[in-house]
């Protein structure tokens, strides 16, 4: 056994629980995921010391209170059950044209196949929650600042609303954000009503229980929210391979939820270079969605204004089924 797959197991211990006195800590599954970031993903030594540097500014930030998550699977058991190893499914999922095109692995570009061919992408994806590695659970209780700041880390940036909605529904098209409207509740209004004809249109196409990461359970001592109470009961990334949107997102039905930016001035948009950004968005549904659908989360819908605030607000919501992926741009 080499040393990722050491490395895997012994994450995969950690976050089942080792028996009492056994668990490890959140800090040092955090430690254990910035190695795995290193040797799948390749990210270098100064990424991950900025990436330390803004895990370090929380006590929540990592994949799961040890002490109540409770995966369904383990990597090991959702490889096998895919039909390899770890790292044989990790390698699996890399698309060598698609790494050219975006300048790094498991990104996927982002246009419009009706006009347009993935070497014509000016933005690429994840292809995972983050941290972005197949077989590993998705980041969570991640405040929207902190998302973003750790997607600069790598040179990338929280999507925009319109750019995540594009990559769930497998075509991305210009903005239509209405800002003449003037506030985010008739933003919102126009775009949910002008997208009504697909309403029942998710990334994986029609839905379909048992297809996406959606039937995982909740914690039992999960009281609204807390903490100490709510286990990040996660799926490992890419272990439904069939969860997959046309533009080749994965998870976006299902695991975590996400944050992204919903600009409310031109001035906003991530897309456009901006850095102050606009309000937060959620968008996703999360892990127990075959059984809890307490809301929306076609492709193109976007949410009411839940825990609303500045993405950049270093009081943004965080939560046990909250997470988010990176958008890169294309030089």
């Amino acid at each position: 056994m080499n040393t990722l797959s050491r490395m895997v197991v012994a994450l995969a211990i950690g976050v089942m629980g080792a028996g009492p006195g056994g668990a490890q800590s959140l800090q040092e599954r955090n430690e254990q995921m910035f190695r795995q970031m290193q040797e799948v993903r390749g990210v270098s030594n100064a990424e991950i010391r900025r990436i330390r540097e803004i895990f370090a500014g929380s006590s929540w930030i990592g994949q799961g209170n040890p002490s109540v998550t409770r995966h369904p699977m383990t990597p090991e058991e959702a490889a096998a059950r895919i039909g390899g190893s770890v790292e044989a499914v990790q390698q699996s999922y890399r698309n060598r044209q698609w790494e050219r095109i975006c300048g790094g692995p498991y990104r996927a570009p982002l246009y419009d196949p009706e006009t347009e061919r993935p070497e014509d992408a000016e933005v690429c994806v994840d292809m995972f929650e983050y941290p972005n590695i197949p077989m590993a659970y998705p980041v969570v209780w991640v405040r929207a600042n902190e998302a973003h700041a750790l997607c600069q880390a790598e040179g990338g940036r929280l999507g925009d609303a319109h750019e995540w909605e594009g990559a769930a529904a497998g075509q991305l098209l210009p903005p239509d954000y209405q800002f003449q409207l003037g506030s985010q509740q008739a933003m919102r209004a126009w775009h949910n009503a002008n997208w009504a004809h697909t309403r029942n249109v998710y990334s994986i196409g029609q839905w379909r229980s048992g297809v996406c990461a959606t039937g995982s359970s909740k914690s039992a001592s999960c009281n609204g929210g807390s903490f100490t109470g709510c286990g990040s009961n996660t799926y490992p990334a890419g272990s439904f391979p069939q969860c997959q949107s046309p533009l080749g997102a994965f998870d976006i039905d299902g695991n975590a939820a996400e944050h992204m930016n919903l600009p409310l001035r031109e001035d906003q948009m991530a897309s456009r270079g901006s850095t102050t950004l606009g309000v937060t968005e959620m968008k996703g549904s999360w892990f127990i969605w075959d059984t809890i659908r307490a809301h929306e989360h076609w492709a193109r819908w976007r949410a009411p204004y839940w825990h609303g605030s500045r993405v950049l607000s270093p009081s943004s919501h965080r939560n046990y089924h909250l997470g988010f992926r990176c958008f890169y741009d294309v030089n």
